[in-house]
């Protein structure tokens, strides 16, 4: 395994922790060294993460947090600050994908559901987060959106409009806080092998099959190719990379 420069004895969020990308990205924290404050409002995975990571020989605490409210994503960063004396990185992933209609047809909660926790949320996130990375110095923060992040997909507007809106949001905070020495980065995964395509397998599966055929390599990412993207974010070996959106997926957008 690379190992990555900076992120030895470090401290880190990882939002949406508990499974899929965070998951994957919570382990290859602890695995250079950092220290992981794994946040989700799914308790019992989310603490079956923290017991992997000290079952390898690494440092994890677990917060229950919804990052769509104000409250819990201030506690999520106070826990870091407590609890291993400061923050310098977060990953922001946490997200749902909500319900799949027309534009016309879409039900006022699910919009405002998911613009909540996938846009709201990473905004909430930073405001917390960023006064903890100034105080320490600096630091460095990745925000989830997606290719539906770039580009359009049918069904899913809610969905869309909150990525769009995520790298939005990456790039003024960069431009904000570079000088300070904060980076702030999104990532852009395509089609990841998580919980969330999975279930949209079940529920959509010829579209699933459609979008796996479009990618020209062929294949479903896997999480652990998204987290590792987002620590070497976080890393050092990253210093001169802030206000980017890096698409990850098997160059599905690039035809």
């Amino acid at each position: 395994m690379f190992i990555m420069n900076g992120i030895q004895d470090a401290v880190a969020i990882v939002t949406g922790g508990s499974t899929g990308i965070g998951h994957a990205a919570a382990l290859r924290f602890a695995a250079e060294g950092a220290n992981v404050v794994v946040a989700d409002v799914n308790v019992d995975d989310g603490e079956q993460t923290v017991a992997e990571i000290r079952e390898a020989g690494g440092e994890a605490t677990f917060v229950e947090a919804d990052v769509s409210d104000e409250t819990d994503a201030e506690a999520m960063v106070q826990t870091a600050v407590d609890t291993y004396g400061g923050l310098d990185f977060a990953f922001n992933n946490a997200g749902i994908e909500g319900e799949s209609d027309p534009s016309s047809e879409q039900p006022t909660s699910n919009w405002d559901r998911v613009i909540d926790v996938n846009l709201k949320g990473v905004f909430l996130g930073m405001r917390a987060q960023i006064p903890a990375m100034l105080e320490d110095g600096g630091g460095s923060i990745v925000n989830t959106a997606s290719i539906a992040g770039v580009v359009g997909f049918p069904g899913l507007s809610p969905y869309v409009a909150s990525k769009h809106g995520v790298i939005g949001l990456t790039k003024t905070a960069a431009l904000e806080y570079g000088r300070d020495g904060v980076r702030i980065n999104a990532i852009c995964p395509g089609v990841i092998e998580t919980p969330m395509v999975q279930r949209s397998q079940e529920e959509t599966p010829e579209q699933m099959e459609q979008v796996t055929a479009a990618t020209p390599m062929g294949r479903l990412g896997q999480p652990e190719e998204i987290g590792d993207a987002a620590v070497w974010l976080c890393s050092d070996d990253a210093s001169f990379v802030t206000g980017e959106s890096l698409v990850i997926d098997g160059g599905y957008v690039t035809q």
